[in-house]
């Protein structure tokens, strides 16, 4: 493997984390403001003492995947700063405005019901704008201006192959958040939480595969070219399918009692995602902008590769410890996922 592989290799591990870890965030919002009506109160309470923690930690990522965009390939870094500065405009904005109330929610107590419906409703928009940067990169909507590459908004807005990525987003966002809030109420044995959660589930595992088919079949109209090259990476989507109905299994034969082999679900679903993921991915090179940035052009040098490399591993090997104590404190800690409001 070249240098710029091992690279955009290390960028898809943090967007994969991230996207992981995002989606239970945002979900968690989502179903806290949906679940917070007395009949399922045990299930707003697992989401909020999910989301008070996790929502401080998710960011970390993101700031890394930045850090490690701009220090790897500048001149990518650039140009999707420029494509993407209306849509990113709004995921800052949106994450601030969020995170403000995140803040004042847990000093003062009238902020309370503001927050459920903010952090609902951010929870659906943020992962629908960030879905927005995959069709954009597959050179669609973009204009060449004096020499530079242009976001046409309107269109961006108007194409049907951007309300299907969005879909499935979304979509893949509450099953994963419903799959590891039912996962959190087994460990704080609410059976109650837990059989709202498995019930989502069951629901939400089928339409996410049905939009990510209807989502596969827009590419072909916007993008033939990956879709080509989608259909050469057969054996990563056919792995991810395996992983599913793996996962999918095992939520069936729990039933409603709070089982071990839930977990085990959990780390199915999430093993799905990554081979999907990488499916995409490989598809995907060698582009990062169809067709005019490369990975290889945007390379950085190799004394920059070096350092940034050393950088990030340092940094990792610093919060690390600081994940692991996160995880046994808050998310495996039953003590803290069963205490009373």
């Amino acid at each position: 493997m070249t240098a710029a592989l091992w690279g955009i290799l290390l960028l898809w591990l943090i967007v994969f984390i991230y996207g992981i870890a995002g989606s239970v965030d945002f979900g968690a919002g989502f179903w806290a403001m949906v679940f917070f009506k007395e009949r399922h109160a045990s299930a707003a309470t697992i989401a909020n003492r999910y989301l008070s923690p996790l929502w401080e930690v998710t960011n970390v990522f993101l700031v890394l995947f930045a850090v490690a965009l701009v220090g790897l390939f500048p001149t990518a870094a650039f140009v999707l700063g420029n494509i993407l500065l209306v849509p990113g405009d709004l995921i800052l904005i949106l994450l601030t405005i969020r995170t403000v109330f995140m803040v004042f929610a847990h000093s003062v107590d009238r902020y309370q019901h503001t927050l459920r419906i903010v952090s609902g409703i951010t929870g659906l928009v943020i992962p629908a704008l960030l879905m927005t940067v995959f069709p954009i990169s597959e050179g669609n909507f973009l204009h060449s201006v004096d020499g530079r590459l242009t976001l046409s908004v309107p269109d961006l807005f108007r194409n049907q192959v951007v309300y299907g990525y969005v879909i499935l987003g979304i979509t893949s966002e509450l099953f994963l958040s419903a799959l590891l809030l039912g996962d959190y109420s087994r460990v704080a044995k609410d059976e109650s939480a837990y059989r709202v959660y498995r019930k989502h589930v069951l629901w939400l595992g089928p339409v996410s595969i049905l939009s990510a088919f209807l989502a596969l079949l827009s590419i072909g109209r916007s993008a033939a070219w990956l879709q080509k090259a989608m259909l050469s990476q057969w054996h990563w989507f056919l792995a991810s399918g395996c992983f599913f109905v793996i996962g999918y299994v095992l939520v069936i034969t729990c039933g409603w009692e709070l089982k071990r082999r839930f977990r085990w679900a959990v780390v199915s679903i999430v093993a799905q995602y990554a081979c999907a993921m990488m499916g995409y991915g490989r598809a995907h090179l060698p582009y990062f902008v169809y067709p005019v940035v490369t990975i290889q052009d945007s390379f950085t040098n190799s004394e920059m590769f070096r350092a940034v490399i050393i950088v990030l591993i340092l940094g990792i090997a610093v919060l690390f410890p600081g994940f692991i104590w996160f995880w046994r404190l808050f998310l495996e800690n039953r003590a803290y996922a069963s205490k009373p409001e």
